[in-house]
């Protein structure tokens, strides 16, 4: 059985449960523990393991298929981004309310049901007839992803006790960052080999591998909070001010964009307060503003995010335009990054299992920061050897910040709160993706302007992407306050069966 960690009293910000909030009612968020034996916890990270890579393999690879999309189905520019737009949108509205479903009615069974929809969703992927059908299951394969990833990670820290838990996080995490950083590398010779349809049609075989899986060997159940109504007009708010927020960063530098970020976090601020005032929330706000831990773990993971995600498109870019590379070729380039991240990231879980893992993880965000510090000063004439060392580090910082903070993010709430902030996790990397590539194409509209890339306009190019690395160094420095600044967090007690 896993044991439970007792809670730890001490100043705000310095222990793992900084905010033991009491059942509004006797007997709920009050589920025994389950026993799990050793098999059953392999059996759960590998299950883990096969959702993981898919989900954000899915929504990355298909940007290198957009092209080819357009052409078959005759789209504009406007409706193909919403191909790519769609599925985040649908996965950042759904991911927090999944999480408390499933801590609701249980974390297994809104898992399995988030990969039987994002399966069938896929194999729609391969026969849809028009655009709008093509979008609308995207929107679907999106509300499958949020399923899938709002009970992921709770679901493994539900099982892995203390001391278990950052390596199996590690490892995790790792798969989900091969899906997300081989996307387009994967993707592209996919699509040139065997047609775009065929990065939709893999996500079928491995999502019924993963159904089978669930329903023939994963017994138990995980659910902290039976008997709590579901805040649904709460989910509501929520869900449509992210919409505004993640919408407008997609019109940036447009003044509607910014109209609608205003809105959203208007929106936001309402669902704050309404949520002080409900006895069952979807997202109790004294998590965020009783728990410095959990605050400043996601808040770092925001700008970690932020800072990264739209790396790879500024460099995608710079390889094929400036520097000449073939897409191939500049995949293989690219690629450096997630290889070292995927040796270095159970590591770092493994690690932060032993040493305090704010050390670990703002070393990560420092290595970050000094990766996109060297970027800052790529030229056309920049040799490729500086832009693979600067990926390097680059990977470096992602494989010691992302298994370390995650775990401290897990490990800073109570097992009531297991699904919730797997959502909170999840928001904040698609938040910051959006925002990374918002801020991305903000600075080329405004450097470059909407022109195709051509020789002539390669100096704008350059100095824009260059503006967009220094903004993103700042991000990271002020980043690795803030993830130092979470404090200490205290050792939990060894399991006990």
């Amino acid at each position: 059985m896993v044991g439970k960690a007792p809670s730890q009293e001490g100043s705000t910000g310095r222990s793992v449960k900084d905010t033991e909030i009491p059942s509004q009612e006797p007997g709920i968020c009050q589920t025994a523990d389950t026993v799990i034996t050793k098999t059953q916890k392999q059996l759960v990270l590998l299950i883990a393991i096969l959702a993981g890579f898919i989900t954000p393999f899915d929504g990355s690879a298909v940007n290198i298929a957009l092209p080819t999309i357009g052409a078959e189905f005759h789209m504009d520019a406007i409706a193909l981004s919403w191909v790519a737009t769609a599925y985040l949108l649908s996965s950042a509205v759904f991911l927090v309310p999944f999480g408390k479903i499933a801590d609701i009615y249980g974390r297994k069974k809104v898992f399995l049901y988030g990969i039987t929809v994002f399966s069938l969703a896929s194999l729609a992927m391969v026969m849809v007839p028009s655009t709008e059908m093509l979008i609308g299951v995207r929107v679907v394969q999106g509300l499958g992803s949020a399923m899938i990833f709002g009970t992921g990670v709770a679901i493994l820290t539900s099982v892995f006790p203390p001391g278990e838990r950052g390596a199996a996080l590690g490892i995790y995490i790792t798969a989900v960052y091969v899906g997300l950083s081989s996307g387009p590398f994967l993707g592209g010779i996919m699509t040139q080999q065997l047609g775009w349809r065929s990065i939709f049609l893999v996500n079928v075989p491995i999502g019924i591998a993963a159904i089978l899986l669930i329903l023939w060997k994963l017994r138990g159940e995980w659910a902290e909070c039976r008997g709590e109504r579901f805040d649904l007009a709460g989910s509501v708010i929520y869900g449509l001010s992210v919409v505004a927020v993640m919408y407008g960063f997609s019109l940036l530098p447009d003044m509607q964009g910014f109209s609608l970020i205003a809105a959203g976090i208007i929106g936001l601020i309402i669902f704050a307060l309404y949520e002080l005032r409900v006895p069952f929330p979807v997202l109790d706000m004294r998590l965020l503003t009783g728990n410095r831990v959990f605050a400043l773990s996601n808040l770092s993971a925001l700008i970690n995010y932020s800072a990264t995600f739209a790396v790879a498109f500024l460099l995608s870019l710079d390889l094929q335009y400036t520097k000449g590379f073939t897409p191939q070729d500049a995949g293989f380039i690219l690629i450096v990054q997630p290889v070292v991240q995927a040796i270095l990231s159970p590591v770092a879980g493994r690690l932060s299992d032993r040493v305090e893992p704010r050390f670990i993880a703002s070393a990560g965000m420092a290595f970050t920061a000094a990766g996109l510090f060297m970027l800052t000063f790529v030229t056309e004439t920049t040799s490729i050897y500086y832009i693979i060392l600067a990926l390097l580090v680059l990977g470096t910082g992602f494989g010691l910040f992302s298994s370390p903070n995650t775990n401290v993010i897990m490990s800073s709430v109570d097992k009531k709160f297991y699904g919730v902030a797997s959502g909170m996790n999840g928001t904040m990397r698609l938040l910051g993706q959006m925002l990374s590539m918002g801020i991305a194409m903000m600075i080329l509209a405004i450097v470059t302007g909407p022109v195709v890339i051509t020789p002539e306009y390669y100096p704008q190019f350059i100095a824009s992407m260059r503006y967009a690395f220094s903004l993103f160094t700042i991000f990271c420095i002020v980043g690795i306050f803030a993830s130092l600044a979470r404090g200490k967090v205290e050792r939990a007690a060894p399991a006990k069966r």
